[in-house]
């Protein structure tokens, strides 16, 4: 960039404070005050020296324009929800206009992702991309639009479908009080209490773990999970990529060969199986020989005579 650079149109290109300072929505004050730190230190004027003036002013104005104010909204748990707050609103916006077309490729990746695996692909892509983000001034620009491609995409997979309600033209009359004791009486008659899904329980607070990159505590999580459904390929395979984050190869190739054997069309424990050694041509029999006819457990576990 040229010395005059840093216009005000120019700053205001970057309203996503996630994406300025390259951490993920679902990031704790650990986390943020991490990367902060890293950004921090790399753009400090005893690291650029030899560096030309250009450089040096992108260093100075980045850092006092760009990733401080990003940082002092992201380090108050209030401030953070409505930075989220406004990033869905800009996703709900774009939806609505059918404008919500990423060019990044990474973005595009992760919006046709299978429902099992986003959260691992959105922490993985964006952990890779904001490696660079602070390099250039020119790698800047460009990453942190993809960091904010990233961060739409991905709350626009966790927002689920986008429902755009009518106006209405009219008041409907609310039932009044006999009517709703009435009604609440034939409901609680007619439909018998769900039955409480525990291992499905432990599953979903491993999931909220995954989001803030604690993969230790969802770690614990899926195996209490795995204890109640053993059977459970979905299971195997999310404790396979906490088990694969924490670059535990290993453990991640018991489980993910564990989800395959369970459901060999699992699709994210397909994909991830070349990653810790897994070779699915072992893990798929030919076509009509007697292991590919065999069914369930008793199949999977049949010996051979």
């Amino acid at each position: 960039m040229a010395q005059t650079a840093f216009p005000e149109d120019w700053i205001k290109k970057f309203t996503d404070p996630y994406a300025v300072l390259g951490v993920s929505v679902a990031a704790d004050d650990r986390r943020i005050l991490k990367r902060y730190r890293h950004v921090a230190k790399q753009l400090h004027p005893d690291g650029q020296v030899g560096s030309d003036e250009a450089v040096r002013l992108f260093t100075e104005q980045v850092f006092t324009r760009l990733v401080n104010p990003a940082y002092q909204q992201l380090k108050q748990e209030k401030t953070r929800s409505e930075a989220v707050a406004t990033l869905r609103f800009r996703v709900r916006r774009l939806h609505k206009r059918d404008q919500f077309n990423p060019s990044s490729a990474e973005a595009q990746q992760l919006l046709a992702a299978n429902d099992p695996e986003v959260e691992v692909m959105y922490e993985q892509s964006l952990t890779q991309v904001a490696t660079t983000q602070y390099d250039s001034p020119e790698q800047f620009q460009h990453t942190t639009n993809v960091l904010n491609e990233l961060n739409l995409v991905y709350l626009r997979r966790k927002m689920g479908d986008l429902v755009i309600r009518e106006k209405r033209t009219g008041l409907v009359a609310a039932p009044d009080a006999k009517q709703q004791v009435s009604i609440a009486k034939v409901e609680t008659a007619e439909s018998p209490p769900t039955p409480v899904n525990y291992a499905d329980r432990h599953a979903q607070r491993a999931q909220e773990y995954m989001k803030k990159a604690n993969y230790a505590l969802a770690v614990q999580e899926l195996r209490d999970a795995i204890k109640i459904e053993p059977n459970s390929s979905d299971y195997h395979c999310l404790i396979g990529q906490a088990y694969l984050m924490q670059k535990m190869t290993g453990m991640a190739k018991v489980h993910f060969r564990q989800a395959l054997r369970l459901n060999s069309r699992n699709a994210t424990a397909r994909k991830y199986a070349p990653q810790v050694g897994l070779d699915l041509r072992e893990l798929d029999p030919p076509a009509g020989s007697k292991s590919s006819q065999n069914k369930g457990l008793f199949g999977i576990f049949a010996r051979k005579r």
